[in-house]
């Protein structure tokens, strides 16, 4: 992990600066995050996220044919693991398109493993200022919700994610989802 991540800013006891969209170069944007879309099962949708003035831009298209329907951007693991149990939620910083997209926390090295997800919702062409608290994470493997599954270990964060989908949880439909052009900015992901 580069050293620029490792060494998180912390602005008081209570914040913890994971990614500042609007410091990072763009060579570092692309080395910390990757696209991971629904053509890993066959889907048509293509995401990607580029380098804004005002922080990152999440962007892309979605399409639910060939059973598409999501896109997502990953930050890569975090070497070594996150230390978050002195914080009791996620902020961001974002400005949507009225979507509803989810937030996901990794505290396993397993690519395709167990992941805990919050869903947020966002007002069109609005900066908002989201708060996910750690115990609203639902653990959920591939959109399915794991009742018997640990509850997430705020000590071991291993990765992050934003994923805009056509599904919630558990085969239930995303109620602001629309296939084709999306947008996420994001200025900030920080522990609070």
């Amino acid at each position: 992990m580069p050293e620029r991540f490792l060494t998180c800013r912390s602005f008081s006891q209570s914040r913890m600066i994971l990614f500042d969209f609007q410091t990072l170069s763009l060579p570092e944007l692309h080395r910390l995050w990757r696209s991971i879309d629904d053509g890993v099962m066959g889907g048509m949708s293509a995401s990607r996220i580029e380098k804004q003035s005002d922080g990152a831009l999440f962007t892309g298209y979605t399409s639910t044919e060939r059973s598409g329907g999501f896109v997502s951007v990953r930050s890569q693991d975090f070497s070594p693991p996150l230390d978050l149990s002195a914080h009791r939620s996620i902020q961001l910083r974002i400005k949507g398109d009225g979507q509803r997209y989810k937030f996901f926390l990794r505290d396993q090295s397993s690519w395709d493993g167990i992941a805990y997800a919050a869903s947020f919702d966002t007002a069109a062409h609005d900066w908002l200022t989201v708060e996910l608290p750690f115990d609203q994470f639902k653990a959920v493997f591939r959109a399915k919700t794991l009742s018997d599954a640990p509850p997430l270990n705020t000590r071991h964060i291993i990765a992050c994610q934003l994923m805009l989908s056509k599904f919630e949880y558990d085969q239930a439909l995303n109620p602001h989802f629309v296939p084709g052009n999306f947008s996420l900015w994001v200025q900030r992901i920080e522990a609070y």
